[in-house]
């Protein structure tokens, strides 16, 4: 389990407060995964051009799932 550098607690997964478009869910995987919004943005638009719609049900779940940062 990877450990947060601030105190120690275990890493988490949020949709972001700060960094949103929509819902945050980009924001929140950008900040969890330490690159560039952009870049998770950027993927998700991929994936819902590509995947045919699969992009757009990933983005929903995890609107849905993942709960907003405290």
């Amino acid at each position: 389990m990877m450990n947060d550098k601030n105190n120690g607690s275990p890493k988490r997964l949020y949709r972001s407060a700060t960094d949103r478009k929509l819902c945050g869910v980009c924001g929140g995987l950008a900040a969890y995964f330490n690159v560039d919004s952009t870049l998770i943005r950027l993927a998700l638009v991929v994936l819902a051009v590509l995947g045919l719609t699969s992009g757009i049900w990933i983005y929903l779940l995890a609107a849905i799932i993942m709960p907003d940062e405290p």
